[in-house]
């Protein structure tokens, strides 16, 4: 099986990112290949994964993902630091089984008429001004739904609601459940102003079309990084029809992973 490494360039994750080099290289099993990989393993926490997967976005179709965590918080990371010796002999015995995750599809336009630009995030997009308040006319589903103001939108997947989107108020959705959430952050809400003032769950056949006003001040992000420096028109955001693909080898309930992630406390 072919697998390609990677990791951040922290001193906990370089150890284990060699560490785990010379086991692939020493299996019969396992290959190395970072141009044209079957899976990708993720060096880090979160943030790593993210990376990874834009790194191979292009191909994301055909790889699956593993994750070690070398950090304080991982949500995607099934192994530990001290397990490499573990996932080789998992990877080695590997029978294809994986576990898939939905995916946001966001197509943006822009006032130059020049290329849209199509991408996919895995946890979510934001819509923020470089400063002052955010304007945008909010479209569901072809018809006009609000004018928003405040400090942005965040649009998230079912996996990336327990991310950027818990923190402004956003419910946590279960991977399971296709759907798009939409979430206000920091809204105006006044006798002038009024916007819905809740988290929206929009269902995978619905488009989510948003009109920013000052064009020329807007800022949009897909995960971890930004989308061009160019004037928006508009974006639209749906459920994409393909789903990221991860490697199980050892299962963990969804909500064991909240649990753990966000309460921590053992039962009594």
């Amino acid at each position: 099986m072919r697998v390609a490494i990677y990791s951040n360039p922290g001193k906990a994750s370089m150890p284990v990112s060699l560490l785990l080099k010379q086991k692939i290289e020493q299996s019969s099993q396992l290959t190395l290949d970072f141009l044209n990989p079957e899976v990708v393993i993720s060096v880090g926490g979160d943030g790593t994964l993210l990376s990874a997967f834009h790194h191979y976005i292009d191909i994301s179709n055909k790889i699956r993902l593993v994750g070690i965590h070398t950090g304080h918080l991982g949500f995607y990371t099934d192994w530990r630091d001290y397990e490499v010796d573990s996932l080789v002999a998992s990877l080695e015995n590997d029978d294809g089984q994986s576990e898939t995750y939905p995916l946001l599809d966001i197509r943006v336009k822009y006032t130059d008429h020049g290329p849209d630009d199509h991408t996919l995030a895995l946890n979510e997009s934001t819509l923020k001004q470089i400063s002052g308040t955010l304007m945008a006319e909010v479209y569901l589903k072809g018809e006009f739904f609000e004018n928003f103001r405040g400090d942005g939108l965040c649009i998230s997947t079912p996996s990336g609601s327990t991310a950027y989107n818990k923190s402004v108020g956003g419910a946590i959705i279960n991977p399971q459940i296709s759907a798009v959430q939409v979430s206000e952050i920091s809204s105006i809400n006044n006798r002038v102003f009024r916007t819905l003032g809740s988290p929206i769950i929009v269902p995978p056949d619905e488009t989510i079309r948003i009109l920013p006003v000052n064009k020329h001040k807007t800022v949009l992000t897909c995960d971890q990084q930004m989308i061009s420096g160019r004037e928006i028109e508009s974006i639209e955001y749906k459920l994409s029809k393909q789903r990221l693909a991860f490697a199980k080898y050892r299962h963990t309930h969804f909500w064991g992973r909240v649990s753990n992630s966000f309460i921590g406390e053992p039962r009594q």
